[in-house]
C-alpha cells in the first residue's frame, strides 16, 4: 500500500508526462480494438454474404433421396447442427408469352428452410408459395420479364413437360445470379411438377458454428450410407477460407506490434523516471525503505498507467468503431462493414494493456534497486 501511494504521488508530480504515457497506451489499445472489431466485422460479413444463407453441409445423391426423413432423424442429434431441411431441384425454363428464361426450380420444405434462407425477410412483394402451383421469383427475373404478382406463367422441365404456376411473390437475395435463376416453391409443388413421388434431391444443413463444417461432414459420413455424397462449404471455398485466415493473421500481427511499441514506450519513459526520481528514491532508502519496496513503486506506476490507458483506449476504440460504422455507408445506407462488438475481445484488449504496462515497468523497477544511497548523497 505504501509503494502504491508513493507511485501515485510520483505520477501526479509529473502530470504532463503521466498524461502523455496514458495517451500513448490509449492510442495503442484503441488501435487494437478498432482494427480487431473492423476485421472481425468484415469476416462475419463475408461469411454471412457467401455462406450465411446457404447450406453449409449438403447430402446429395446421383439418384433422388427417398429416405430423407430417416437420414434427418439419424443425424439431427449431432452436436453443432442447427437446422436440417430438404430441397428438390430441377433445371428448366420459365415461359411468359414469347419471353423465356433458363431457371432452377427449387422446391423447399419452407418451414425448415426458413432458418437457412430467411425467405420471410427477403420477400419484397407478395407472399411465400404455400399452396400448390405457387412460385417465388427473384427480383431481377421478375423485372426482366415484366411480370406481376398473381400472374400465371409456364414452367417447362426437360423430359417432364410444362406446368402452369402462379407468381405468389418476389424475393431479393442481393445476389444477381440467384435473383435471375432461382424459382422457389414448396416441396410438394416441386414433387408434383417432377412426378417423382416423395423424394428430394438434397438434404441441406445449417450449423451453429460455420467453421466446424468439415468435421461435422466427416461425422455425418461415418453415420450414413456411402451411397450419398457429402459436401461442405469449407472444401468448396478454399480461397475464401484462405482470405479469412489471412485477415485474422494480419489483425493479430498489428495487435502484437502495437503492444510491443506500447511496452517499449512505457519502459523507456519509466526508466527515465527512475533517473529523475533517484534523489527521492535515495532518501526513501535512507529512511529504511528496502529495494523490494522501491521496485514495487515502479511496478505500481506501470499498473496504474495500464489501467488508465486501458480505460481511455477502450473508450476511444469503441468511439472510432461506432463512428466508422455510422459514417462509412454503402449506397443503401447500410454500414460498409457491420459493427461487431465482442465483449471478450474488448476485455482482453484492456487486460493486455494492463499486463503490458506492468511488464514494461519491470525494467525501471530493477534499475531502481541499483540506486545507491551513498551515490545519491555524493551527487546531491
Amino acid at each position: 500500500m505504501f509503494a502504491f501511494k508513493i507511485a501515485f504521488r510520483f505520477l501526479r508530480s509529473s502530470l504532463g508526462q503521466t498524461l502523455l504515457i496514458v495517451l500513448g497506451i490509449s492510442v495503442g489499445v484503441s488501435v487494437q480494438v478498432f482494427i480487431g472489431s473492423l476485421i472481425g466485422g468484415l469476416q462475419n460479413s463475408l461469411v454471412d454474404t457467401t455462406i450465411g444463407n446457404r447450406s453449409q453441409v449438403t447430402i446429395a445423391s446421383e439418384e433422388y433421396i427417398s429416405q430423407y426423413e430417416d437420414i434427418r432423424s439419424e443425424i439431427i442429434e449431432i452436436d453443432g447442427i442447427k437446422t436440417i431441411s430438404f430441397a428438390l431441384d430441377a433445371p428448366g425454363t420459365l415461359i411468359d408469352g414469347e419471353s423465356t428464361s433458363p431457371i432452377l426450380m427449387r422446391g423447399l420444405e419452407l418451414n425448415l428452410s426458413e432458418d437457412i434462407y430467411e425467405l420471410n425477410e427477403k420477400i419484397i412483394e407478395g407472399k411465400l408459395p404455400l399452396t400448390s402451383s405457387e412460385v417465388l421469383l427473384g427480383k431481377d427475373l421478375f423485372e426482366e420479364l415484366n411480370l406481376e404478382v398473381g400472374e400465371t406463367v409456364n414452367l417447362s422441365i426437360p423430359l417432364i413437360g410444362d406446368t402452369d404456376v402462379i407468381v405468389s411473390g418476389v424475393y431479393d437475395f442481393n445476389v444477381q445470379d440467384i435473383n435471375n435463376s432461382w424459382i422457389i416453391t414448396n416441396l410438394e409443388t416441386a414433387q408434383n411438377v417432377l412426378n417423382m413421388g416423395d423424394v428430394v434431391s438434397s438434404i441441406e444443413i445449417q450449423l451453429t458454428e460455420v467453421f466446424d463444417a468439415d468435421s461435422i461432414a466427416l461425422e455425418i459420413e461415418s453415420m450414413i450410407s456411402t451411397d450419398y455424397e457429402i459436401t461442405n462449404w469449407i472444401d468448396s471455398n478454399q480461397e475464401l477460407l484462405t482470405g479469412l485466415k489471412a485477415q485474422g493473421s494480419s489483425s493479430l500481427m498489428i495487435q502484437v506490434f502495437v503492444t510491443i511499441s506500447v511496452v517499449l514506450g512505457i519502459a523507456s519513459v519509466l526508466a527515465i523516471t527512475v533517473v529523475q526520481k533517484s534523489r527521492q528514491i535515495g532518501i526513501l532508502k535512507a529512511m529504511g525503505v528496502k529495494d523490494r519496496t522501491a521496485s514495487l513503486i515502479f511496478l505500481s506506476q506501470g499498473f496504474i498507467l495500464g489501467i488508465l490507458g486501458a480505460i481511455g483506449g477502450l473508450a476511444l476504440g469503441l468511439f472510432l468503431t461506432f463512428a466508422f460504422t455510422t459514417f462509412a455507408l454503402d449506397l443503401d445506407g447500410n454500414p460498409v462493414i457491420p459493427l461487431l462488438i465482442e465483449t471478450d475481445f474488448i476485455l482482453l484488449s484492456g487486460l493486455i494493456a494492463i499486463v503490458s504496462a506492468s511488464l514494461a515497468s519491470l525494467v525501471p523497477a530493477r534499475k531502481s534497486t541499483n540506486i545507491s544511497i551513498i551515490e545519491v548523497i555524493k551527487n546531491g
